[in-house]
């Protein structure tokens, strides 16, 4: 899969079959009108492709009016998101800056600019609640008009239902803050997960719990950040890591801010994802795992981030997590 941001480069498709829209987080929607976009493309011997954003353009209005409650709590990162595309086989992906100029662009200009010259559509694939243009001004009816007058084919898919529930991301944003993350994954296709390369953070961890005769190293994490300020998930997670060997290994995990220590720290401020692994594999030793790219599956929550008072109670804190994770894996994975 080409990933391209912005128009006019070398070895973009002169023509293509697109469909258009955020995708945060390619839920099984997003899955079912991917593989109808590539049919068509097949069949007009053009290649696929995804037109989508970043930032969200509910992103962009929250900070151009400063009202963050604005801004969509983000199912996945930028990452994720091109890797679930290039898994549903999509051949060309498109991410435009959502900047002013979008924002007060008409429908027609729209229309002109981005799908005729930028992307030489020649089939245009939208959902049923489609919206384009300055104010959204621009719908279905008006799109499929200007297919007719521009020559490309214009279709939309209806909303896609799993148990008589519209899969949506707002659904999957809704699972994930309630910690729903069995209906999270239905509506995914898959288990949630957050990948990325791990970086370094203050190594408080590995100091936690660890025993002066060497028997225990603490509670060695593996950190991941997550570019936005606002994740749909966050808590402590039971979870799967991939990455690290031929077989997943089991963890918990902390996504969301660490309440409990300095915000002055290394990552301070950030939103990291900071898995424990209950069993460190001895082949990668203490620095072995930096700079490679990992998965981690969260497959359960077990409760809110909380601040605790001291180390002390913050190690203890962990140790629970971590005895809670080892109970709920039995009979699961």
């Amino acid at each position: 899969m080409q990933v391209f941001r912005g128009f006019h480069h070398p070895g973009m498709a002169q023509a293509c079959a697109v469909t258009i829209g955020n995708f945060d987080g390619v839920h099984r929607g997003h899955q079912a009108m991917l593989s109808l976009l590539k049919g068509e493309a097949q069949q007009r011997s053009i290649p696929s492709c995804v037109l989508t954003f970043e930032p969200h353009p509910r992103d962009y209005f929250a900070q151009l009016y400063g009202k963050p409650e604005l801004a969509p709590a983000r199912v996945g990162t930028l990452r994720d998101k091109l890797s679930d595309l290039a898994a549903c086989g999509v051949d060309q992906v498109v991410v435009l800056p959502f900047d002013a100029h979008l924002a007060q662009q008409s429908p027609q200009a729209f229309v002109h600019e981005v799908l005729l010259e930028g992307l030489g559509a020649r089939y245009v694939l939208v959902g049923d609640d489609f919206r384009f243009g300055h104010q959204r001004a621009g719908d279905y009816a008006l799109l499929d008009a200007m297919g007719d007058a521009h020559g490309f084919d214009v279709a939309r898919m209806n909303s896609y239902e799993v148990h008589r529930l519209r899969v949506s991301s707002s659904a999957v944003r809704e699972a994930l803050n309630e910690g729903r993350m069995q209906d999270a994954a239905r509506l995914l296709g898959h288990p949630y997960c957050i990948s990325g390369h791990v970086v370094h953070g203050r190594k408080l961890g590995r100091m936690l719990g660890a025993s002066q005769d060497g028997a225990s190293d603490g509670f060695r994490t593996l950190n991941l950040r997550f570019a936005h300020w606002k994740p749909a998930a966050s808590g402590i997670f039971v979870v799967l890591v991939h990455g690290l060997g031929s077989h997943p290994l089991r963890g918990v995990a902390n996504l969301g801010v660490r309440p409990s220590l300095d915000p002055t720290d290394v990552n301070g401020g950030r939103v990291l994802l900071e898995t424990h692994c209950l069993d460190w594999p001895a082949e990668l030793g203490s620095e072995g795992a930096y700079g490679k790219i990992i998965r981690v599956e969260l497959l359960h929550k077990l409760h809110d981030e909380r601040k605790y008072d001291s180390l002390d109670a913050l190690t203890r804190g962990i140790r629970q997590d971590c005895d809670d994770a080892r109970a709920w894996f039995p009979g699961r994975i």
